[in-house]
């Protein structure tokens, strides 16, 4: 597994424990670290895993093929290589790494950055070199070297005498320092004690160890309390509302088991009405069926009146003709 990730210097600030002590904090934002390149025992020997971050804007070939071969779009402006322990599954390139796979709160790590350059600087400054007498008129000798070597044997200066000259940028290590808190949201680190390098500067965390008595930070348990609030009145309500819903199923329930009786009454006021309206129906159509056969019977009298005064007629007819023809 990785122990080991990239970030960035934000800011160096002040927080509260739980115990109430207060301590210094540097905030490391840790981006995503995208797997460059994965270096296995078959291939190269040893088990490594090369991972970048942030994006260079004017990169080199060489570097522009190295990202295209892992498949990324752009090209990470650092790319360190670190150990991979374990015999876990190692990733592939163009993985992603975040935070919280590696680090959790009580975490003994080291920090490797650049230092903050200082310019050309004396031996006191440099070194902290205690410097000449200040008294029996040493009036120029406050803040010499002092001798930097021997007479005539060797003759010469010994490489690397500490001496005045440049200070600064150079790769610092700060070990010991514990991660109080992780912010996988935000993508930020926070670590007790201070790290080498200015703002921006980009940094290589490693895991060492875990602190035994670990004290969270304040601001930590208030945030846990608040949390467990909200869910405490989050469930009050839950609970208020399915004991409203049992009583209003139970009023319910009762309101169906009323006995029959009662509810006789009700249930035949319809049926009567439908009744009385069946039977004005039936009334009407009565009346209607009548006036038709009424008529049918004026009809039919009207026919057989009809007949009757046709044949009279022909009867008083038929003799006046017989008179004629005598």
């Amino acid at each position: 597994m990785l122990q080991t990730l990239i970030g960035q210097k934000i800011d160096q600030t002040q927080t509260f424990l739980e115990n109430g002590k207060r301590i210094p904090v540097t905030e490391v934002s840790v981006a995503d670290n995208v797997v460059v390149q994965v270096k296995t025992d078959t291939n190269d020997k040893y088990t490594a895993v090369q991972l970048g971050i942030g994006a260079k804007k004017k990169p080199i070939k060489s570097r522009v093929g190295h990202s295209k071969k892992a498949g990324l779009e752009q090209v990470p402006s650092l790319i360190r290589e670190v150990v991979w322990v374990g015999d876990e599954e190692l990733p592939k390139s163009g993985d992603v790494v975040t935070v919280e796979t590696v680090f959790k709160p009580g975490d003994i790590v080291k920090v490797t950055g650049t230092s903050k350059g200082k310019g050309f600087a004396g031996g006191v400054k440099r070194y902290g070199f205690r410097g000449g007498p200040k008294t029996h008129g040493q009036s120029d000798r406050h803040r010499a070297p002092g001798s930097i070597g021997q007479g005539t044997t060797p003759g010469r200066v010994y490489k690397g005498k500490r001496m005045a000259g440049h200070m600064g940028v150079d790769t610092v290590t700060v070990r010991n320092l514990v991660v109080v808190d992780v912010d996988p949201e935000n993508k930020k680190l926070y670590v007790l004690g201070l790290v080498p390098g200015s703002k921006k500067t980009s940094l290589v965390i490693t895991k060492i160890g875990e602190q035994k008595k670990f004290v969270r930070l304040l601001s930590v348990k208030l945030k846990e309390d608040e949390e467990a609030k909200k869910e405490a009145e989050r469930l009050a309500k839950e609970q208020e509302k399915a004991v409203a819903e049992a009583e209003k199923s139970a009023e319910m329930e009762k309101t169906e088991e009323v006995p029959a009786e009662a509810t006789t009454p009700v249930e035949e006021v319809p049926a009567i009405e439908e009744t009385e309206t069946q039977t004005a129906t039936e009334t009407v159509t009565t009346d209607e069926e009548t006036v038709a056969t009424s008529e049918e019977t004026v009809s039919d009298a009207t026919e057989t009146v009809a007949e009757e005064v046709v044949p009279s007629a022909e009867s008083e007819a038929e003799p006046v003709k017989e008179g004629e023809e005598k």
